[in-house]
């Protein structure tokens, strides 16, 4: 499997929507747990749980094309690079003020999301010969 193979792409973009979903699930339906637990507005994790849940589906419906389109791919990053300047510009601004478990969690997907990205435009490279 090289990064141009569609098979890496189709992956990336599955884990992406896995995890999504997964997070999705947990701001929207664990919301007023999370908001004890990590001191996040209930306000402002519940839409955006929401959002996450129609974005994974979105997501795995892309992962799902035998070959996903170029332009939708980069779509994807593209979202996936403003969720994790606008997860740190969140903390940075004070838009939400959690505790320190609650600013490792914003922090811990903010990386994800961004490694996510970083995978998926690797995944979109042509394979370089290394001789």
């Amino acid at each position: 499997m090289t990064p141009a193979s569609p098979l890496f792409l189709r992956r990336v973009l599955g884990l992406d929507a896995a995890a999504s979903g997964a997070v999705g699930l947990l701001l929207t339906f664990g919301a007023g747990p999370l908001a004890e637990a990590l001191r996040l507005d209930p306000g402002f994790t519940r839409p955006a749980g929401l959002f996450l849940i129609g974005w994974a589906l979105a997501v795995a419906a892309l992962a799902l094309q035998p070959r996903p389109a170029r332009p939708l791919v980069m779509a994807v990053i593209a979202v996936n690079v403003l969720w994790t300047i606008e997860s740190v510009l969140t903390l940075a601004l004070g838009w939400l003020e959690p505790n320190a478990l609650g600013v490792a969690f914003v922090i811990a997907q903010a990386a994800a999301v961004a490694a996510f990205a970083g995978l998926q435009l690797f995944a979109l490279k042509p394979a370089r010969r290394l001789v």
